[in-house]
Protein backbone atom coordinates (compact mmCIF):
# COMPACT_ATOMS: atom_id res chain seq x y z
CA UNK A 1 0.00 0.00 0.00
CA UNK A 2 0.77 3.62 -0.20
CA UNK A 3 1.36 3.92 3.49
CA UNK A 4 3.88 1.33 3.79
CA UNK A 5 1.80 -1.66 5.07
CA UNK A 6 1.72 -5.17 3.55
CA UNK A 7 -1.56 -6.39 2.87
CA UNK A 8 -2.27 -10.08 2.63
CA UNK A 9 -3.10 -11.81 -0.05
CA UNK A 10 -4.78 -15.30 -1.38
CA UNK A 11 -3.00 -16.49 -4.47
CA UNK A 12 -5.45 -16.02 -6.82
CA UNK A 13 -4.19 -17.68 -9.75
CA UNK A 14 -2.86 -21.53 -9.37
CA UNK A 15 -0.71 -23.20 -12.42
CA UNK A 16 -1.60 -26.39 -13.21
CA UNK A 17 0.32 -28.90 -15.14
CA UNK A 18 -0.09 -32.83 -15.81
CA UNK A 19 2.62 -35.41 -16.11
CA UNK A 20 2.78 -38.51 -17.74
CA UNK A 21 4.46 -39.78 -14.06
CA UNK A 22 3.32 -37.54 -11.31
CA UNK A 23 4.81 -39.48 -8.64
CA UNK A 24 8.14 -38.84 -9.56
CA UNK A 25 7.26 -35.89 -10.87
CA UNK A 26 6.56 -35.17 -7.34
CA UNK A 27 9.94 -36.03 -5.98
CA UNK A 28 11.57 -34.38 -8.39
CA UNK A 29 10.14 -30.67 -7.86
CA UNK A 30 10.36 -30.70 -4.32
CA UNK A 31 14.30 -32.16 -4.62
CA UNK A 32 15.10 -29.81 -7.52
CA UNK A 33 12.85 -26.75 -7.05
CA UNK A 34 12.50 -26.85 -3.00
CA UNK A 35 8.81 -27.40 -3.35
CA UNK A 36 6.96 -29.11 -0.50
CA UNK A 37 4.02 -31.83 -1.15
CA UNK A 38 1.05 -30.23 0.50
CA UNK A 39 -1.10 -33.14 -0.40
CA UNK A 40 -1.77 -36.68 -2.72
CA UNK A 41 -4.40 -38.25 -4.12
CA UNK A 42 -4.11 -41.45 -6.08
CA UNK A 43 -6.55 -43.97 -7.03
CA UNK A 44 -7.12 -47.59 -6.46
CA UNK A 45 -3.81 -48.13 -9.00
CA UNK A 46 -1.29 -45.88 -6.92
CA UNK A 47 -1.77 -43.16 -10.38
CA UNK A 48 -1.53 -39.85 -8.52
CA UNK A 49 -4.93 -37.79 -9.45
CA UNK A 50 -4.55 -34.72 -7.73
CA UNK A 51 -1.45 -33.26 -6.26
CA UNK A 52 -0.27 -29.56 -4.62
CA UNK A 53 2.94 -28.69 -3.75
CA UNK A 54 3.78 -24.96 -1.90
CA UNK A 55 6.94 -22.97 -2.38
CA UNK A 56 6.93 -19.57 -0.40
CA UNK A 57 3.03 -19.76 0.11
CA UNK A 58 2.65 -20.70 -3.96
CA UNK A 59 0.84 -23.60 -4.69
CA UNK A 60 1.26 -26.05 -8.23
CA UNK A 61 -1.37 -28.99 -8.84
CA UNK A 62 -0.35 -31.70 -10.68
CA UNK A 63 -1.73 -34.64 -11.35
CA UNK A 64 -1.40 -37.72 -14.22
CA UNK A 65 -4.80 -36.95 -15.73
CA UNK A 66 -4.57 -40.11 -19.15
CA UNK A 67 -2.83 -42.81 -20.25
CA UNK A 68 -2.69 -41.03 -23.25
CA UNK A 69 -1.44 -38.04 -22.15
CA UNK A 70 1.84 -36.73 -23.74
CA UNK A 71 4.57 -34.20 -21.85
CA UNK A 72 6.25 -31.66 -23.94
CA UNK A 73 9.31 -33.64 -23.37
CA UNK A 74 7.74 -37.19 -25.13
CA UNK A 75 5.66 -34.75 -27.61
CA UNK A 76 8.87 -32.94 -28.85
CA UNK A 77 10.14 -36.57 -29.55
CA UNK A 78 7.22 -37.34 -31.90
CA UNK A 79 6.43 -33.94 -33.34
CA UNK A 80 8.97 -31.48 -35.57
CA UNK A 81 6.89 -27.91 -34.69
CA UNK A 82 6.92 -29.19 -30.59
CA UNK A 83 10.66 -30.03 -30.89
CA UNK A 84 11.37 -26.64 -32.97
CA UNK A 85 9.26 -24.70 -29.90
CA UNK A 86 11.26 -26.45 -27.14
CA UNK A 87 14.54 -25.57 -28.96
CA UNK A 88 14.26 -21.79 -27.37
CA UNK A 89 15.47 -21.48 -23.83
CA UNK A 90 12.00 -19.02 -23.36
CA UNK A 91 9.17 -19.84 -21.14
CA UNK A 92 6.27 -19.98 -23.71
CA UNK A 93 3.93 -21.95 -21.52
CA UNK A 94 5.66 -22.69 -17.91
CA UNK A 95 4.89 -20.73 -14.18
CA UNK A 96 6.47 -17.98 -13.26
CA UNK A 97 8.18 -18.81 -9.73
CA UNK A 98 9.54 -15.66 -6.92
CA UNK A 99 12.25 -17.58 -4.49
CA UNK A 100 14.42 -15.63 -2.11
CA UNK A 101 17.85 -16.35 -3.29
CA UNK A 102 17.49 -17.03 -7.01
CA UNK A 103 21.37 -17.74 -6.92
CA UNK A 104 21.04 -21.09 -4.69
CA UNK A 105 17.76 -22.05 -6.08
CA UNK A 106 19.79 -22.18 -9.78
CA UNK A 107 22.46 -24.07 -7.77
CA UNK A 108 19.77 -26.19 -6.43
CA UNK A 109 18.12 -27.28 -9.29
CA UNK A 110 21.60 -27.84 -11.66
CA UNK A 111 23.04 -30.36 -8.90
CA UNK A 112 19.67 -32.68 -9.74
CA UNK A 113 19.79 -32.09 -13.26
CA UNK A 114 17.44 -29.59 -14.14
CA UNK A 115 17.87 -28.69 -17.66
CA UNK A 116 19.43 -25.13 -17.50
CA UNK A 117 17.56 -22.58 -20.31
CA UNK A 118 19.38 -19.58 -18.77
CA UNK A 119 21.81 -18.63 -15.84
CA UNK A 120 20.51 -16.16 -13.66
CA UNK A 121 20.70 -12.69 -15.02
CA UNK A 122 19.49 -9.32 -13.68
CA UNK A 123 16.43 -8.20 -15.79
CA UNK A 124 15.82 -4.58 -16.56
CA UNK A 125 12.58 -4.95 -14.75
CA UNK A 126 14.19 -5.30 -11.28
CA UNK A 127 13.97 -9.56 -11.12
CA UNK A 128 17.42 -11.84 -11.49
CA UNK A 129 15.84 -14.48 -13.56
CA UNK A 130 16.76 -17.98 -14.59
CA UNK A 131 14.50 -20.50 -16.64
CA UNK A 132 14.78 -24.31 -16.44
CA UNK A 133 12.81 -27.26 -17.71
CA UNK A 134 11.84 -30.37 -15.51
CA UNK A 135 11.98 -34.06 -16.13
CA UNK A 136 9.30 -33.84 -18.30
CA UNK A 137 9.86 -30.49 -20.39
CA UNK A 138 7.41 -28.23 -18.20
CA UNK A 139 9.64 -25.02 -18.32
CA UNK A 140 9.83 -22.85 -15.21
CA UNK A 141 11.14 -19.14 -14.99
CA UNK A 142 12.52 -18.84 -11.21
CA UNK A 143 12.73 -14.84 -9.95
CA UNK A 144 14.37 -12.97 -7.09
CA UNK A 145 13.04 -9.14 -6.61
CA UNK A 146 15.95 -6.98 -6.91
Amino acid sequence: MADGTEVATTQVVTPMIAYEDAAAAIDWLCRAFGFTERMRMEDASGTVTHAELELNGGVVMLAQPTTEYRSPARHAEECDQARRWLSVPFVIDGAHVLVPDVDAHFQRAKTEWATILSEPEDQPYGERTYRASDLEGHRWMFAQTL
